[in-house]
């Protein structure tokens, strides 16, 4: 992906959904794009899909050397669901509700394979029930999504994105709807199948715990746009930019925290029509300086750390959670002792 923009004509002007968001992932990695609910996160991955078809888009999102924004609708209609493949976060809007489980994921292998037969067809969706560790699969198969269970039925729609070996899998908020015990096993469900298969992982999350036990790199979205990038580790420890500092301090237990108690982000993300001046962040950012207000930053390379790359304006050194960083952030805003 490259330098993606995502817009919406609206009565009330242009929705800036997604400003610039560029990211690569490979086979049998995982990347994470991690957001507040409206930062652009599921909008940026409906562009490429063609599954926005009201929207202004433009940038690049090559897969395989092809550029899937430049595709007709047959096309990308080939494409969806047999080199990629999506997991939403509710399987109840996922699933038909009046067509049993087995014959959707069956008319999903027959859609991209005319030459598969019913019967073959079935036999694959058992299989692929009995993968994703549904009981008896043979009898389940013929069950309607009701008579699943919240978990079972998720694990169904994992079935049906891995129905046809695609390379690419974008699991969009997977286990928003489950509770902690079956998020749990999803979640090692979907890590193991990518192993097995060396599956190219897509994942949108605002849960900074799942980014922690599957990610391998991670992307940071505020209001439309990517503000921080870098390998796990250095999210976690090194994190640069105030949003992910905030982010990160409101997890339960997180380093940052005193005495247990949470930092949350004061303030509300901006309005998508009328972005504010400068850094979006800027009026939320207890770190902000003039020059926040006044232009945008750039998403630039944090200074010896690799591909760690930050869009702030403060300096590369004001990085961590610790004491010695939070002194660095206050004297380059002005808010600290010199």
């Amino acid at each position: 992906m490259k330098d993606l923009t995502v817009g919406f004509p609206t009565a009330g002007g242009l929705v800036q959904a997604v400003r610039g968001l560029s990211f690569s992932v490979e086979p049998g990695r995982t990347l994470a794009i991690v957001g507040e609910s409206g930062s652009g996160k599921t909008v940026g991955t409906q562009a490429i899909l063609g599954l926005l078809p009201e929207a202004d888009i433009s940038g690049s999102a090559v897969f395989e050397g092809v550029d899937l924004l430049a595709l007709g609708e047959e096309r990308l209609r080939q494409i969806r669901g047999a080199e990629i493949s999506v997991i939403f976060q509710d399987p109840l809007t996922s699933l038909h509700p009046l067509y049993k489980v087995g014959r959707q994921i069956a008319e999903l292998i027959r859609a991209h394979d005319s030459g598969v037969s019913r019967a073959q067809a079935r036999r694959r969706a058992v299989e692929l029930l009995g993968l994703v560790g549904i009981p008896r699969p043979d009898r389940r198969v013929d069950d309607y999504p009701h008579q699943f269970s919240g978990g079972m039925r998720q694990r169904a729609v994992i079935a049906m994105a891995l129905a046809l070996n695609p390379k690419l899998v974008v699991a969009d908020e997977p286990t928003t709807a489950l509770d902690a015990t079956v998020q749990a096993q999803i979640l090692d469900l979907i890590t193991r199948l990518q192993r097995e298969f060396a599956i190219a992982l897509l994942l949108i999350t605002h849960d900074l715990g799942v980014v922690a036990g599957m990610a391998d790199e991670v992307v940071v979205m505020y209001a439309g746009v990517p503000v921080e990038r870098a390998d796990r580790r250095t999210i976690y420890y090194r994190p640069h930019h105030p949003y992910t500092k905030g982010l990160l301090e409101s997890i339960p237990g997180s380093t940052g925290t005193r005495e247990g108690r949470l930092r949350p982000i004061s303030g509300r993300p901006p309005s998508m029509i009328a972005m504010p001046s400068g850094c979006a962040f800027h009026p939320r950012c207890p770190y902000a300086m003039p020059v926040c207000a006044a232009e945008r930053p750039p998403l630039a390379r944090v200074t010896g750390d690799g591909d760690h790359a930050s869009a702030c304006w403060l300096p590369h050194q004001a990085i961590g959670l610790g004491e010695e960083a939070e002194a660095v952030r206050l004297r380059a805003s002005g808010t600290g002792p010199r």
